[in-house]
């Protein structure tokens, strides 16, 4: 294939394997990145094949997103795939928190994984035509709850709301937008807590006894992302080798 992907939060774990996997398929991809610009620059050095930019934005700031999506936009020719990854992850643990890091907690989590997933989304539909696919990352603590980081869950049940009204609003348009939602990954924002005995304590949630190796969750995505999965716009897919399971 021949598309022009943007990929947020690329310069690491599930976003890197996901650029990655794009390439691999033919796919021109854009890798956004916060601060990491040395990751990130490595990501796209790595990715098979040619046309690949990088696209640097603070999620939290609606003026660079615009001019990020408008630069990727320009030198991809267009967006035909949205993959929304990026997301902090800061504990807050309501007994734990004064009330002011309470607040900041929120903020910052809210405007980036759900505010600025938002505002991606909005710049990036400006460039999309019948065909196009957007792909929200939400997270099994979406459904499951994440009692130490609250906003986080709370973050990643809004992207499912998000990824429903998104595919009544934009299937008209032939534009399909789903959702994944990934259990425990081996990527960075997750090292801490799987490390030492937590690895073992958390494959064994699931009764595969192992977590997902970013690759699998990037592969989930480049279906999500094909013209196959059209037919499974604003649904959910739960990618977390059954360690939690909901009707």
């Amino acid at each position: 294939m021949d598309r022009s992907v943007l990929v947020t939060g690329a310069s690491r774990g599930i976003g890197a394997a996901t650029a990655h996997a794009f390439a691999t398929e033919g796919d021109r991809v854009a890798v956004h990145y916060g601060s990491s610009r040395d990751s990130a620059e490595k990501v796209l050095n790595d990715l098979p094949g040619e046309g690949h930019v990088l696209a640097q934005a603070d999620l939290a700031d609606p003026t660079a997103i615009q001019q990020m999506v408008e630069s990727a936009a320009a030198a991809l020719g267009s967006i035909d795939v949205l993959v929304n990854n990026a997301a902090i992850y800061e504990p807050h643990p309501l007994r734990e928190t004064t009330y002011e890091e309470w607040q900041t907690a929120w903020r910052n989590t809210l405007d980036v994984n759900l505010t600025g997933t938002a505002n991606v989304t909005w710049c990036a539909a400006q460039h999309m035509t019948r065909g196009a696919r957007i792909i929200n990352v939400s997270s099994r603590g979406a459904f499951r709850g994440e009692p130490n980081q609250p906003a986080y869950g709370a973050s990643k049940a809004a992207l499912v709301s998000f990824t429903q009204s998104l595919a009544r609003s934009l299937g008209p348009e032939g534009i399909a937008v789903t959702a994944i939602a990934p259990g425990w990954t081996t990527t960075d924002m997750a090292a801490e807590a799987l490390s030492g005995d937590g690895y073992d304590r958390r494959r064994l949630e699931s009764p595969l006894e192992r977590v997902a190796a970013p690759s699998e969750v990037a592969a989930a995505i480049v279906y999500l992302a094909s013209p196959l999965a059209e037919f499974a716009t604003g649904t959910v897919l739960d990618f977390n080798g059954a360690s939690h399971l909901r009707m």
